[in-house]
């Protein structure tokens, strides 16, 4: 078969299988089946694909119509322009969480920097990419999410400055910091049944919900931050959009400053923001 017959063979199988991007999806599973990139796809329309790649091809939307990320079939996501690998061990990267590292951005560069519940890294990788002098500590209590986040520290350039720790919150943290950053599990138990299927089936449960109410990691954060941070030094979390106000409350009750609830592009509430006083 030639390619834009396969292409138009995986569109429609995947829109018929009701998959949201069915287009888009095909494109990439085709074009890693392929090595070529996607963009080469409209060049390469009548280029054979064998029956080898046909099969795997198959197999890729399969594993799609089962609602498997198109991520998590071909091992890697991008954050922040930069390629990532993902594997079922750590969550999928939402574009959501780049408003945290926008507004991380908008501050002066830090020296020294905490990941709290890394997963795959990219909260940390990213900062180091855009901050070349800064150095990290990242965090997770999950061994094989902090493997995939060495190796993307590896793959992005930046693991002679990030040191990792497995550590429950900041249990085996040590020295302060003047920026510390976590897109922690947020989701409530009550939420997780309404989760899509390529959410609930394919990321880690613990990178999802503490349980409960789904504050619990903020308790955790806010109680141990201020032992940890540079006098004025800057807290960033993710948060659900419906939970600002609450760990916001949570933050200034621990004795936080300047403790603010910014935005994500779709006008959500998505981060929150708060200092260390400065004495």
């Amino acid at each position: 078969m030639i390619l834009s017959g396969a292409l138009a063979m995986g569109t429609t199988r995947l829109r018929e299988a009701g998959i949201d991007g069915a287009a888009r999806d095909a494109q990439l599973l085709l074009a890693q089946v392929l090595r070529i990139e996607v963009m080469r796809l409209s060049l390469e329309r009548d280029m054979q694909v064998s029956p080898a790649d046909m099969l795997a091809y198959e197999d890729m939307l399969d594993r799609r119509i089962a609602r498997e990320p198109v991520s998590k079939i071909i091992g890697r996501r991008q954050f922040w322009g930069r390629d990532f690998t993902v594997t079922r061990d750590v969550l999928d990267p939402r574009p959501e969480t780049e408003t945290l590292i926008a507004e991380a951005l908008t501050g002066a560069p830090p020296s020294r920097i905490l990941d709290l519940g890394t997963g795959s890294g990219i909260l940390a990788i990213t900062l180091l990419a855009e901050w070349r002098e800064a150095f990290a500590v990242a965090t997770d209590l999950s061994d094989p999410a902090l493997k995939v986040a060495a190796r993307n520290a590896t793959l992005n350039g930046v693991d002679n400055r990030l040191t990792f720790l497995a550590s429950d919150w900041f249990a085996r943290v040590q020295g302060r910091f003047d920026l510390i950053v976590s897109n922690p599990p947020y989701i409530a138990a009550d939420e997780m049944p309404s989760l899509a299927p390529e959410v609930l089936g394919f990321d880690p449960q613990m990178a999802l919900t503490p349980g409960g109410d789904g504050l619990d990691p903020y308790r955790k954060i806010a109680a141990g931050a201020l032992a940890h941070m540079d006098p004025g030094g800057r807290l960033l979390v993710e948060i659900g959009f419906r939970q600002g106000r609450a760990v916001s409350d949570i933050f200034a009750a621990a004795g936080l400053d300047d403790v603010r609830i910014h935005p994500d592009m779709d006008g959500r509430d998505r981060v929150i923001g708060a200092r260390a006083p400065l004495s």
